[in-house]
């Protein structure tokens, strides 16, 4: 092989190193939010009976037909989709408990702590 050939196949061969090492990655990382406001805003039950607002850490679920408050308590992201909401029903003066995965923008799937599903639609 020829000098020139060996530079030639020395450059393209330190080409392909650096490709290579700007595609791997650092491991795995979390998924990204969905939406940088979370789970912030206002939602509403599948039956359109509950108006839930997450806002700062605290919630609120009213009746939509009457407006009397229902519920109350505080709500954490777990993670970038993932939410704990703990809080009261104030009908029945209850401890209640639901884990929620924001599962697009527009709509959050919870389970109770007692295995109740249910999903909630973002109210735009």
């Amino acid at each position: 092989m020829t000098i020139a050939r060996k530079l030639l196949s020395a450059g393209i061969a330190a080409a392909t190193a650096v490709a290579l090492a700007a595609c791997t990655t650092t491991g795995p990382s979390e998924p990204p939010a969905i939406s940088s406001k979370g789970v912030e805003g206002s939602w509403i039950d599948a039956q359109g009976t509950g108006l839930s607002t997450f806002a700062g850490g605290s919630f609120k679920t009213v009746a939509t037909d009457t407006g009397q408050k229902l519920a109350d308590g505080s709500y954490t992201m777990t993670s970038g989709t993932s939410v704990e909401i703990h809080g009261t029903s104030l009908i029945r003066q209850t401890p209640i408990s639901f884990n929620c995965l924001l599962i697009s923008t527009s709509q959050l799937n919870c389970t109770s702590g007692s295995g109740q599903n249910f999903v909630l639609t973002r109210r735009i």
